[in-house]
This record gives C-alpha cells, sequence and structure tokens, in this order.
C-alpha cells in the first residue's frame, strides 16, 4: 500500500486514525470493493467497475457513493499525491450502519476507502490446484464481490503452502466456477471457453471484455460449463484479472498443460491493444 489513502472525499495518510470499529462493515465483511488497474494515470474500464459494484451493492444493500464522477475525480487525485500512474486502485464501500454491533454516533450510512499500490509480477505462468465444495452457484450472492474476503484468502494461503499459485474453485456439482480472484478459460481447437456466472463465477471485468468487446478473428470466445476434465484435456489454459490480464496456466494439480495453442497469446495482444486505445481516449479527461 502506498503512502496516502482516499477516505471518502479526503486523502489522508495511511497511518492517520480514520475509521471505529462501530462501523459494522469492517467487522462484518459487509461492504463491497472492486481493484482496478491505473495506467497512464487513468483508470482503466472505470464505468465497468461502476457498473458492477452497483449491482453488487443493491444486493448486499450497500449505499454507494451518489455521483460516480466526483468518485473517480477523488480516486484521480489520490492517485496523483501518490504518484501511481502505474498501479493497482483498490476501492472499498463500507456499510456502516445496521446489525447488532452498530457504534454510537455512527451518521455516514457508508464510507469510502480507496488505496493504490505498486503492480504485482506475477510472473510467465501459474500452477493451480483444484478445491472441492468452494462456490455455492446456486446462492444468490453467487458471483458478488464483497469484502468477506478470509476464505478466499484461506484457500489461497493453503495453496501457496503447497507450491501452486492459485486454485480452481468447484461448485457443488464439481463444476469448474473460478479462482479466488480470475476467472478461467480453456482453449481447444481455436475455441476459448471460460464457464457461465450459473457455475458461481464473478464476472470480472477482464472476463467481460473478453466476451463482448475484444476479438480476435478464428478465436470465438464464449461460455460454457466446464469440468476439471475439460482443463487437463484442453490445448491451453489461461487465468484473467484486472491486474494479471491474461495469465498461462502450466499446471493443475498434478497435471501439466500443455499450452499448444496460440488463442491466449492471440487474445492478450487484442486485449492490450484495447487497453491502449481506452487509455489514449481517456487520458486528459480530469485535471488536477
Amino acid at each position: 500500500m502506498h503512502r496516502f489513502i482516499l477516505h471518502n472525499d479526503e486523502i489522508h495518510d495511511a497511518s492517520h486514525k480514520l475509521l471505529s470499529p462501530g462501523q459494522v462493515g469492517l467487522l462484518s465483511g459487509w461492504g463491497v470493493f472492486t481493484t482496478i488497474k491505473v495506467t497512464g494515470g487513468v483508470l482503466f474500464a472505470f464505468e465497468r467497475h461502476w457498473a458492477r459494484m452497483s449491482r453488487d451493492a443493491a444486493l448486499m444493500r450497500v449505499q454507494l457513493p451518489a455521483d460516480p464522477a466526483r468518485l473517480e475525480d477523488s480516486l484521480l487525485r489520490l492517485v496523483k499525491k501518490n504518484n501511481a500512474s502505474l498501479s493497482t486502485l483498490r476501492v472499498n464501500v463500507v456499510r456502516n450502519k445496521g446489525g447488532i454491533f452498530e457504534g454510537p454516533d455512527i451518521t455516514r450510512p457508508s464510507d469510502v476507502i480507496a488505496f493504490t499500490a505498486d503492480i504485482t509480477n506475477w510472473g510467465k505462468s501459474v500452477k493451480l490446484d483444484y478445491v472441492p465444495q468452494a462456490r455455492h452457484a446456486a446462492s444468490a450472492f453467487a458471483g458478488t464481490k464483497i469484502l468477506a474476503w478470509g476464505m478466499n484468502l484461506t484457500m489461497l494461503e493453503d495453496a501457496k503452502s503447497k507450491g501452486f499459485d492459485e486454485v480452481v474453485l468447484l461448485n457443488e456439482r464439481g463444476e469448474v466456477a473460478e479462482c479466488t480472484s480470475a476467472n478461467i478459460f480453456a482453449a481447444k481447437n481455436g475455441e476459448v471457453w471460460t464457464p457461465p456466472l450459473s457455475s458461481g463465477c464473478l464476472p470480472g471485468i477482464t472476463r467481460e471484455l473478453l466476451l463482448s468487446d475484444v476479438r480476435v478473428a478464428g478465436v470465438p470466445v464464449s461460455e460454457r460449463v466446464l469440468t476439471p476434465a475439460d482443463l487437463e484435456s484442453a490445448d491451453e489454459v489461461f487465468i484473467s484479472s484486472t491486474t494479471r490480464e491474461l495469465l498461462s496456466v502450466s499446471m493443475i494439480g498434478n497435471r501439466p498443460i500443455q499450452n499448444s495453442g496460440q488463442a491466449r497469446e492471440a487474445l492478450q495482444t487484442a486485449f492490450s491493444k484495447y487497453m491502449d486505445e481506452y487509455i489514449a481516449s481517456h487520458k486528459g479527461q480530469f485535471a488536477h
């Protein structure tokens, strides 16, 4: 985390005491968040992140700031203050009121807490393990990006203790859902598939762009229910997230992935072009 954070509309040193245990979302994980890539001082795909946060916040009954443009401007001020034109930006909205342990003198329904951090170097590929029964696809809250992230972190920590980088989370039907913080794709014979939302995965922004706006001739991307066998027999497997973009998978469990095709590379090239065009079109939009 960099030195300065955003607390609602104001920028503070990260060491300042700004929060209270009586903000119920802090102790209960009651809130929503998103992670945005900052490149060239631009918040990549901010409007898509806002749209997803809005859907999740409505489901979780968390009040977002009323004006997304004002929030974006505040986030850009934070980026400038931290000299973080290439960084990871985490935006959290914490519910303050409700439940049974609300503290005294809590007036705001929610707080925005945002910070930047250095871009993570994920390497050239990742090794994945399986975790069964890790997503409940039938839940009304499946696919929501909420602050209660402890189970994901525990599963990730356990995987790393065994020499893996991430995990494939299976749902109650044994289908592939996602990773703890990434979506997953399998390619075979030039076609690329990713699990549908009905499998319990989170609607990642990179996933959304690959399904909607980023196109490569001869490399169709679509949703399909996937099983571990589909991953293990694929020509290529890769994961996607805001900070990883498209990252190759070299092994799942004790099975190496052959990665014999070129679908991921072609899609990454197209994705990078899309991002460059987005950044170019949004540079200078806000003056600080």
